[in-house]
């Protein structure tokens, strides 16, 4: 069986270098060959999966220095047929691409507006009179900087390999332990030749929704894993798009749905909530 598995492109970005990471540990631990599939922008990523049209996507979920991927979560919560099969972490480091003969020479920074947020700092100190214009995407502005010498790009150094471009300046992410978090998705349960359990359990990921927004909406919903003894490692609201105030609750807890003590907990939190999604359990692959 080879899996089709979309991911944000062109290539070279940082989400096709977790899908490598992922294809690689597939063809090692279960012998099943994929083939990567780029698409314009994550939502688009994540609908392929929806439609059918690949088998899984492979999007960021959580970037250390600027946290979670709001682009992700709001089409997560948006369609009701995904279900998170893994999660992998990498190391990010951004680098400065650009034909210009110096920084001095720079007018502009393209990048996707994660990477532009992660290196905020430097870009002030070393290019603050630049026009920082956001992109779909790391790489999308890579195949423009040989027509115009007073662009630049942030990318990876592997991406300037790719499109055989310079590397102004390595390392230019404010924090150095800068890393992403990336789910594998896949629509309801895979092939039988896939083998989810080859990996052990330790997350649940869901969201929510309440009915009102009023005192103790969103507590008693959080109690009632504090008093199952459940960890919840991240907790996340977005707006649900409806009315100004409203929010939806996007949380991690460290637990596997086949325990018995998390089943309790799903159970009594229907309770408490308007709207619940399960998004999955699942491992998180080591990259050691």
């Amino acid at each position: 069986m080879t899996l089709s598995i979309a991911y944000l492109g062109p290539p070279g970005t940082y989400a096709e270098q977790a899908a490598l990471l992922y294809v690689n540990w597939l063809s090692k631990n279960q012998g099943l060959k994929a083939i990567l599939c780029p698409y314009p922008s994550i939502a688009q990523t994540l609908r392929a999966v929806a439609q059918s049209q690949v088998h899984q996507a492979v999007v960021p979920v959580e970037n250390s220095i600027e946290g979670s991927v709001t682009m992700t979560m709001d089409t997560l919560w948006q369609l009701d047929n995904l279900q998170i099969q893994l999660a992998l972490v990498i190391p990010i480091v951004h680098t400065l691409i650009s034909c210009a003969h110096s920084l001095e020479s720079i007018k502009t920074v393209y990048s996707h507006p994660q990477a532009l947020a992660q290196c905020q700092k430097w870009l002030e100190e070393f290019l603050p009179s630049v026009q920082i214009i956001p992109a779909n995407s790391t790489t999308e502005a890579l195949q423009t900087l040989q027509q115009d010498l007073t662009a630049a790009a942030i990318s990876s150094e592997r991406a300037a390999q790719l499109y055989n471009l310079p590397v102004l300046v390595n390392g230019i992410n404010d924090y150095p332990e800068n890393c992403t978090r990336f789910w594998v998705v896949s629509q309801g349960d895979m092939p039988n030749s896939y083998q989810k359990s080859s990996l052990k359990i330790s997350h649940t990921s869901l969201a929510f929704s309440v009915g009102a927004n009023v005192p103790g909406a969103l507590v008693k919903p959080l109690q009632v894993f504090a008093e199952l003894g459940i960890n919840l490692s991240r907790i996340e609201s977005r707006p649900t798009k409806r009315s100004l105030g409203e929010y939806l609750f996007f949380i991690d807890a460290e637990a596997d749905t086949s325990q018995l003590q998390m089943q309790s907990a799903l159970q009594e939190l229907t309770q408490y909530t308007e709207i619940l999604k399960i998004f999955g359990s699942y491992g998180v692959l080591p990259m050691g």
